[in-house]
């Protein structure tokens, strides 16, 4: 059980990691943008930085200390994932319009 869930920690670390240089390219992408742009996508850039915050705290917990009982935590990661997912789609699509003049 113990190799179980460090397998899965170590797993859940990699997706997450990936998961947050994913974000990081959109919102890099979106900072390099003018004031005005900006400004039309405040929301959706803070919420991804709140997002990685998020997903750098998750990725130090796992790194440091794996639980032995993830249970109660992989309802609340599945979400957080797919909450992630959209939000990294409405990005994406927010920062390709604005390459092709949104």
């Amino acid at each position: 059980m113990a190799m179980e869930v460090r397998d899965y920690c170590r797993n859940l670390d990699a997706e997450l990691t990936g998961w947050k240089a994913r974000l990081y390219d959109v919102v890099r992408q979106l900072d390099q943008r003018s004031t005005g742009d900006k400004e039309k996508v405040y929301t959706q850039i803070n919420a991804l930085h709140i997002v990685m915050t998020e997903l750098e705290d998750r990725i130090d917990q796992l790194r440091v200390a794996c639980p032995t009982e993830w249970s109660p935590q992989r309802k609340e990661i599945g979400e957080k994932i797919a909450d992630l997912s959209c939000r990294y789609k409405e990005a994406q699509k927010v920062a390709f319009d604005y390459d092709f003049g949104g």
